[in-house]
């Protein structure tokens, strides 16, 4: 893992480093936990009514939305690498035209309404998940970035947002600079790599989200409820923190 060779690149170069090496089952301990961000102010206020984790197709649509096409995937682990099975993983994003599927967002009357905007996905026994979407674009006030959150049996259980590697913009936003650990900003920056081939121009990013958390074994197997809540419910949105 990215995160898991970056400590120990550290740690060679650190006093800690002697220890590292002779201690056993040290370095399990070392995967970069992914920062908590806050969800923001734009979780869909109406879901659509297809919800899978093809977000690029409305239904029984022929008509794609705009944008990047981007296969991403990843794994949802706990810090010591267990991967969480059937977790739903939830995403939702801005489309080609930087207008989020909710109804207080900004430029909404040029909205792509092929963009299903919104996705889920139940991770299976090596705890990955799969969404075909566009890679993210900016809009006012916020480097490209893509929401996430993860429920376990009903509950939410943790939120944070994916940004594009590299991005100059990165080192202006708000939410970015709020993280401090420079391994947390790291775990965060996705890079989009073309896809081998592809005739359409496709790309694919793999983010691997690492939990503070130990999970059961029993609750690893079962299912006992499905999406939790989104943080904020009701009223108007908060503007998110703007550079």
């Amino acid at each position: 893992m990215k995160s898991l060779i970056r400590r120990r690149e550290f740690l060679r170069y650190s006093s800690f480093a002697a220890a590292a090496f002779t201690t056993p089952g040290l370095f399990a301990e070392q995967l970069v936990r992914t920062p908590a961000v806050g969800e923001g102010p734009f979780y869909p206020d109406k879901l659509p009514l297809d919800t899978d984790n093809d977000l690029l197709l409305l239904n029984d649509s022929i008509t794609p939305a705009v944008g990047e096409i981007t296969h991403l995937s990843g794994r949802i682990l706990s810090q010591t690498g267990q991967p969480i099975r059937n977790a739903f993983v939830e995403i939702w994003q801005v489309d080609s035209q930087g207008v989020y599927l909710h109804s207080q967002s900004a430029n909404g009357k040029n909205r792509d309404t092929n963009f299903q905007g919104y996705g889920r996905f139940l991770t299976d026994s090596s705890g990955q998940y799969y969404f075909r979407t566009i890679k993210p674009v900016q809009y006012p006030g916020r480097t490209p970035h893509i929401h996430f959150a993860v429920s376990k049996n009903g509950k939410r259980i943790f939120t944070t947002q994916m940004l594009i590697h590299g991005v100059a913009q990165n080192k202006r936003d708000g939410l970015f600079q709020r993280i401090q650990d420079p391994f947390q900003r790291e775990a965060i920056q996705v890079e989009f790599k073309p896809v081998p081939d592809s005739k359409i121009g496709e790309l694919a990013a793999e983010f691997d989200i690492v939990l503070g958390l130990t999970p059961n074994e029993d609750e690893l197997k079962s299912i006992n409820g499905g999406i939790g809540k989104p943080q904020r419910q009701g009223g108007p949105p908060r503007r998110e923190v703007r550079i």
